[in-house]
């Protein structure tokens, strides 16, 4: 699979209907038994989240609880269309209760730009927030359990390929490798030996900061101090076809649930 040259100081490939996707996606959680709870607005847009709860027991106790997000920057069109790829498909384990905001910046998506309509990085501002978005976002999650495991869906426009950011301050068992062999077939990996100015092996950093050091947190800091203590933040090429990078986020979750599936310390 080759680039497709397009992206040039910035994303300059194909965009999405966010409106028609977001339709899709309210159909497909209801089609498949998910509550919705609308937790802010954007402009014209709810801020809604989905819920699905357990499907069977586990025999030892609690299921486990899995957050996944997507859609906080409107210039990666990809994780949208994977949220409702996944929903639609509903391969998601039984025992597993799952929470999903399958797009926190849909005004980001009209505009094609990566920030919200203020010209403001969500993503960058979940340390002190300053926008209405991210403030409901959090009282959201404020009212949510813990969380054994995070994913948020991202694309990179600059990467050679597929990529992913653990964090893992406990020493958990690691769900990298997995997820890498199962983006293989649809995606390159990116082999680059050092990625975002961070030390990369086969396609994997492993960077697990400091957030207290940091001015500015990402969405995936504020889950790892706060909400779960083991998360992963895929990292499509936005460089290669839609459909691929669709295809990689979809196999690259698809494989965490699989993989996951953890015992919450709760119930041992």
């Amino acid at each position: 699979m080759e680039r497709l040259g397009k992206n040039h100081g910035g994303y300059r490939g194909e965009t999405i209907d966010i409106r028609a996707v977001l339709r899709d996606v309210e159909a497909a959680g209801q089609q498949h038994g998910w509550a919705s709870e609308t937790f802010g607005r954007q402009g014209e847009f709810n801020l809604f989240a989905l819920h699905r709860a357990p499907r069977s027991s586990r025999p030892r106790g609690a299921a486990p609880r899995i957050y996944l997000s997507t859609g906080i920057h409107g210039d990666e069109p990809a994780g949208p269309p994977a949220a409702f790829r996944l929903l639609e498909e509903d391969r998601w384990p039984a025992e597993a209760e799952l929470w999903f905001c399958p797009c926190l910046n849909p005004a980001g998506f009209v505009l094609n730009r990566r920030e919200n309509p203020d010209g403001v990085d969500l993503n960058r501002d979940y340390r002190h927030p300053q926008t209405a978005e991210v403030r409901a976002h959090i009282a959201w999650l404020e009212r949510q359990p813990q969380f054994d495991l995070y994913l948020c869906l991202h694309e990179d426009w600059e990467s050679h390929g597929f990529y992913l950011y653990e964090q893992n301050p406990d020493g958990k068992p690691s769900l990298a490798e997995a997820i890498m062999e199962a983006v293989k077939p649809v995606c390159p990996i990116d082999p680059s030996e050092i990625i975002e100015d961070r030390p990369a092996k086969n396609g994997i950093i492993r960077p697990n900061p400091d957030p207290r050091t940091r001015p500015q947190w990402a969405e995936a800091f504020y889950l790892i101090m706060n909400k779960a203590r083991l998360g992963y933040t895929l990292e499509a090429p936005s460089d290669f076809p839609l459909s691929a990078r669709v295809e990689a986020l979809v196999a690259g979750a698809n494989a965490a649930l699989r993989n996951e599936a953890p015992i919450p310390s709760s119930a041992c």
